[in-house]
């Protein structure tokens, strides 16, 4: 993979990115421009306690090192990520231990240096959290490109916490400097916000980070009759999939239709799997399930007579079908021989064509001007 150096105030930093999207740099100007803000603010000698939240792929935790932070980050692929770049800088250590939503750390702490998120209301449930785990004068830094910064983030920010300073845009990024707010998540009405299957009784519940949370997108609506049928033969008690499951709503569907089949659910963000097991536990307490914070599926995962997808066709700004093909080389190691893979995905990616690389038969069950569901299998 290729790797790039980031030059920072304590030295720099040989980074790589991993996946299709390694020819682009593992950093950018949002982590150059937080790692000078951190260490003109601070030194390791005052021994602050630090956290970084969401770093994409280890620059901030590596930049910052000397301090001992800790780390909680919603993706999956951020562990393996920082392990990665550790190993190409020795005099580094990675953290023993990265946090997600799943097992959040605990305050309190001086500094926070924070990615800022694309979406807003990711965001205003970041900054309520903080606000509960920061010192009383502790500080967070805040930072993202500004392209990415998400619509409304001045009211999110003022509604929140303090903002101390805004400063000045460098490399098309910005740093703002803010210190907690009374806002607390508990009394925030926007932590999960949901909708309920049409003529159902499944109520469908995910928290910010998560994909289409508040409406059942139209790829899903259009996939979940097929999912219904196609687990409607399965034998009693087999495993069944629900990839990139977001806030589960296929894995649900599945249950309802047969509450006999077990049913794992795995996605790349914290708060999916956070949320899938929600609504499980709210709507079928006794189902026989598993959940997956993973980035694909565990290697140790067995094999599933049936596997689901809806995958996402966006990473980190880079928009495209890599993600995809990802999941279909984990689909193909964990299908059962006599199984079947069903996905729902963009019509314009040419899904049907990459399929054929990882299986020999691909058929197609339906279609709207925008979506696909096919069917994969071996024989």
């Amino acid at each position: 993979m290729p790797v790039s150096t980031l030059d920072h105030p304590d030295g720099s930093l040989a980074l790589s990115r991993p996946g299709k999207a390694a020819a682009l740099r593992a950093w950018d100007a949002a982590d150059e421009l937080l790692l000078a803000e951190a260490h003109a603010r601070f030194t390791p000698a005052e021994k602050p306690r630090m956290l970084v939240v969401d770093d994409q792929f280890g620059a901030l935790t590596l930049g910052l090192a000397a301090f001992k932070p800790d780390l909680v980050a919603d993706s999956a692929t951020v562990p393996g990520a920082l392990v990665d770049n550790a190993r190409l800088n020795p005099a580094l250590a990675a953290p023993a231990r990265v946090h997600s939503w799943l097992n959040p750390p605990e305050g309190r702490y001086d500094i926070v240096v924070l990615r800022i998120p694309r979406h807003s209301d990711y965001l205003a449930w970041l900054l309520r959290w903080l606000n509960g785990v920061l010192a009383d004068d502790g500080l967070i830094l805040a930072g993202g490109m500004i392209k990415h910064l998400p619509d409304r983030g001045v009211d999110v920010f003022a509604q929140a916490v303090h903002t101390e300073q805004v400063c000045p845009a460098r490399k098309k990024a910005r740093v703002i400097v803010c210190r907690p707010g009374a806002a607390q998540l508990g009394e925030w009405a926007g932590t999960w916000k949901g909708y309920t299957l049409e003529n159902q009784a499944l109520k469908v519940q995910a928290l910010p980070a998560v994909f289409a949370r508040d409406k059942l997108d139209i790829g899903t609506r259009l996939f979940l009759p097929h999912v219904r049928k196609a687990v409607s033969d399965v034998p009693s008690a087999e495993r069944v999939l629900d990839l990139a499951c977001g806030n589960g709503v296929v894995g649900l569907a599945i249950l309802d239709e047969r509450p006999d089949l077990a049913v794992t659910f795995s996605d790349v963000s914290s708060q999916a799997v956070a949320s899938a097991r929600h609504n499980v536990q709210a709507a079928l307490a006794a189902a026989s399930v598993q959940f997956e914070h993973a980035d694909g599926v565990p290697r140790e995962a067995g094999k599933f007579e049936r596997i689901f997808l809806n995958p996402p066709f966006h990473e980190g700004g880079v928009v495209g079908d890599h993600i995809a093909l990802r999941l279909f080389a984990h689909a193909k190691q964990h299908l059962a021989p006599t199984g079947r893979l069903l996905m729902v995905g963009n019509r314009h990616l040419g899904y049907h064509r990459s399929l054929r690389s990882y299986f020999p038969l691909v058929r197609q069950l339906d279609a709207n001007p925008k979506f696909v569901v096919l069917e994969a299998a071996f024989r």
